[in-house]
């Protein structure tokens, strides 16, 4: 392990085999050579008994026995890749890269038939190639297809059958040719005080050695007050990565902060020796499959190309986060599915043909979450690192800042990770600052900065936290929209500070704390459930009506308990005062009618709004103008206190 706390020292001891991705040179049966890179593994079973095996491989009939790398089929019985981590997605390969034509290896013992199968965009699947084997015993095969009749969308899978005999399949690989040198990928995590979750992570790659062979370091960006190396475990795992581990400790300066310290430290020196990176969140379960097949598709596309992983659901593996993925800046909403999209897609369903939940169509996305993603040295070279956003719409602006550049980004499926239920986080914390903010900031870099539009938001939001008695999120929009307002002088310290003052500002609000359920001291009969009415036909009258109600101290509840699902400001604005489930289902906020505070907010937001019209179109290009400076090499080494 090279540790390196708040260094410079960016050198590598990792092993010289390590410095590409790991390729073969086959001599076919013609003579002929090729370089063969394993695009994925096919793999039967998950990481880990927490996410359903359903998500690699089914058994559609019979029985059969699924382990990681190898499934054994009783006699009669029908076993299908046809699934997430099971298929091999040519749509996506035939899109994005030159190659023509794939090549699923396996291992067969035993009686039986294993057949390459392909799909078309609409589902109708098709058989590519087929292979019968009778007594084998360790008898190894080549299944090949043509990735040319997918532009789009479809992929192939493998579907394994036996009638009267038994089969083992294992050591599944598809691989593709390719003829240029592959570069290195280094892994990086960011960490913050979760140093479990990180060691799970570094431990579930050290588990897996032919994953781990894709990349070349590991390098651990830790910015926490609790470091990882403070716990007995982190020796265990630093002499199991060995040489590849780099770690690095350095002052918290958010995801931005963190992740671009990879980026910064795989980029110094010469183009010859920059390293491409794949950023990864350190509270995911880790699928390590997804180093191999982010790295290969990246290492094939045509043209520098952002690769990202897709995100499923931590609290409820079977289901995908979204496929693929747009902002509106202006409107300061993220997260949005682009038309064609699966969002919270339950995989493991079935749609109305009874077929199965699959990626079949290719969907293009405009930018991918950090959770997992790899982006190339030569797209850092040609647009710069990232904004010192602290977090919160850093990767969204560097994904629409390399688009602008004319560089892609693709959700490659069937390469994901578990990260935590987005759904299952309350809108209502210290972080939905960075959100507003960083959103307005991109706004002024990637869009035509419609004051009309972005105040008409602004103000709209601003009014259902009033009304819905959320004070300290109303505090929180206008302390966002005040820093944009500095203009770029607020990143001077990559928002450290802003991330201390916001915490501090909305501590003065009752409402911003959750409770356990233990904290529950009224009377039971005063915490009955009142469900939320159908939404309002106009919610222009409504929040007129609600807004007229708070000033005459009407209401037409006093109090009641109110579930997460029906939060709306048009319901809980219905209450004096509403105990709300928090969107995490661990307790619940009360919120409470507050007018003269209610007063004092809707007074300084109308004189900020004002404000907003008035400078924000100056403030925007103040914005463009410092672009260049904010992401170059030297802010960043000001920022980590590097001298180069």
């Amino acid at each position: 392990m090279l540790r390196t706390p708040d260094s410079t020292d960016t050198t590598s001891t990792v092993p010289a085999t390590a410095m590409t991705i790991p390729a073969t040179v086959r001599t076919d049966g013609d003579g002929t050579t090729s370089t063969r890179l394993l695009a994925q593994r096919g793999l039967f079973f998950g990481p880990s008994a927490l996410v359903p095996e359903d998500l690699y491989s089914v058994v559609e009939s019979g029985a059969a026995r699924r382990e990681r790398t190898r499934v054994r089929l009783a006699p009669g019985s029908r076993v299908s890749t046809n699934t997430y981590f099971g298929r091999f997605h040519a749509t996506y390969w035939q899109r994005w890269t030159p190659v023509a034509e794939i090549d699923a290896d396996a291992v067969l013992s035993g009686t039986g038939r294993v057949r390459l199968m392909a799909s078309d965009s609409n589902k109708v699947s098709r058989i590519i190639a087929a292979h019968d084997v009778e007594d084998a015993t360790g008898e190894e095969i080549r299944l090949v297809g043509r990735v040319d009749r997918f532009v789009d969308g479809g992929g192939m899978w493998l579907e394994i059958t036996t009638e009267t005999g038994e089969l083992t399949v294992s050591d599944v690989r598809w691989s593709v040719a390719i003829s240029r040198p592959v570069p290195r990928t280094d892994v990086v995590i960011c960490t913050y005080n979760r140093v479990d979750d990180c060691l799970n992570t570094l431990q579930a790659l050290a588990h897996d050695p032919e994953a781990l062979d894709a990349v070349g370091t590991v390098q651990v960006v830790d910015q926490g007050s609790d470091p990882l190396e403070s716990r007995p475990r982190f020796a265990e795992v630093s002499a199991a990565l060995g040489t590849r581990l780099r770690y690095v400790r350095q002052p918290n300066l958010g995801g931005a902060g963190g992740f671009t310290r990879g980026l910064f430290d795989a980029t110094a020196g010469e183009p010859d020796q920059h390293h491409d990176v794949l950023l990864m969140d350190d509270d995911v379960l880790l699928e390590p499959e997804i180093l191999i097949r982010l790295t290969a598709f990246a290492a094939s596309t045509s043209h520098p190309t952002i690769v990202g992983g897709q995100m499923l659901n931590l609290l409820h593996p079977a289901h995908l986060h979204i496929s693929a993925e747009r902002a509106e800046p202006e409107l300061l909403q993220v997260g949005m599915p682009v038309p064609g999209a699966m969002r919270e897609a339950y995989l493991l369903g079935k749609d109305a043909r009874d077929l199965p939940t699959v990626q079949d169509q290719r969907v293009d996305t405009e930018y991918n979450g950090w959770w997992s993603c790899l982006i190339p040295a030569a797209i850092v070279r040609a647009v710069g690192y990232p904004l010192p956003l602290f977090f919160q719409w850093d990767d969204i602006e560097f994904g629409y800042r390399a688009r602008a550049h004319g560089f892609p980004t693709v959700a490659l499926p069937g390469a994901g990770v578990w990260h935590a239920d987005f759904g299952w986080k309350d809108w209502d914390e210290w972080h939905r600052y960075f959100n507003m903010r960083n959103g307005l900031i991109t706004a002024a870099l990637h869009s035509g900065f419609s004051v009309r539009r972005i105040t008409r938001r602004l103000a709209g939001l601003f009014s259902q936290y009033l009304v819905g008695m959320q004070y300290g999120l109303a505090a929180t929009l206008l302390e966002a929209v005040e820093d944009f307002l500095e203009g770029p002088s607020v990143l001077h310290d990559g928002s450290a500070a802003a991330a201390g003052k916001i915490r501090k500002i909305r501590s003065a609000y009752p409402e911003t704390v959750m409770h356990p359920m233990t904290d529950a001291r009224d009377d039971f009969r005063d915490l009955q459930v009142v469900r939320a009415a159908n939404p309002p036909g106009s919610e222009h009258l409504t929040w007129l009506k609600r807004a007229a109600f708070h000033l005459t101290d009407r209401s037409a509840h006093r109090t009641g308990f109110v579930t997460a699902g029906d939060a709306h400001w048009w319901h809980v604005s219905t209450f004096e005062r509403a105990v709300v489930t928090d969107m995490s289902e661990q307790g619940f906020r009360v919120r409470t009618r507050d007018r003269s505070r209610a007063l004092e907010l809707a007074r300084r937001g109308g004189r900020l709004f004002r404000r907003f019209v008035s400078e924000g179109p100056a403030t925007a290009q103040l914005y463009r103008d410092e672009m260049g400076r904010l992401t170059s090499r030297a802010n960043w080494a000001r920022l980590y206190d590097i001298d180069e």
